[in-house]
């Protein structure tokens, strides 16, 4: 299955790239999503409550990114483990442009294969909710880099923040 896609987010592009490297950030996108922990550097481990069809699972995966350039791209490889369901491992590759100083447009490219009980419920089903999820994920990550109200601290002020103001802007944003 492949699914390609594209948004423009209003923020700037290192604001975005920030926020697609930050854990907190990206479990709080990931719909489903119980926990994720790690770094970009070391790779993620993720656990993610998903019900496909009739099919209900828990997933425990891990992610890496690799061809990493630095504020401009990358690509999530991954695989996840659901049990009796089956399983799910793809790859993503997303990249990021500049529209304007207040604007990024995000690109992705996605690949997966699912196998197991996952694989018995056919290719519509499973290509319908690949590009839901796909989606909500975006979806959820555009409020939460555009969000917060004007009298908080934007993506903008994100840039020039120590390490634990950027975290408390995010938590504001997903809290």
């Amino acid at each position: 299955m492949e699914l390609k896609g594209s948004r423009v987010i209003a923020a700037p592009r290192a604001a975005v790239w920030l926020a697609l490297n930050d854990p907190d950030v990206l479990g709080a996108c990931i719909p489903g999503c119980q926990e994720l922990t790690g770094s970009p550097e070391e790779g993620f481990t993720a656990t993610v409550v998903q019900k496909v069809g009739p099919v209900k699972a828990t997933f425990k995966g891990e992610v890496t990114l690799e061809d990493v350039v630095e504020g401009e791209s990358y690509r999530i490889v991954g695989e996840g483990k659901g049990g009796a369901a089956g399983f799910a491992k793809g790859a993503a590759a997303v990249k990021l442009t500049a529209l304007s100083e207040t604007e990024t447009q995000l690109d992705y490219d996605v690949e997966a294969k699912v196998g197991g009980k996952l694989a018995q419920l056919g290719s519509r089903i499973i290509d319908g909710f690949a590009k839901q999820m796909a989606d909500k994920f975006f979806g959820n990550f555009q409020k939460v880099v555009e969000g917060g109200d004007k009298d908080e601290a934007g993506p903008e002020d994100m840039l020039e923040a120590p390490a634990e103001e950027k975290r408390g802007w995010l938590k504001k944003l997903i809290g």
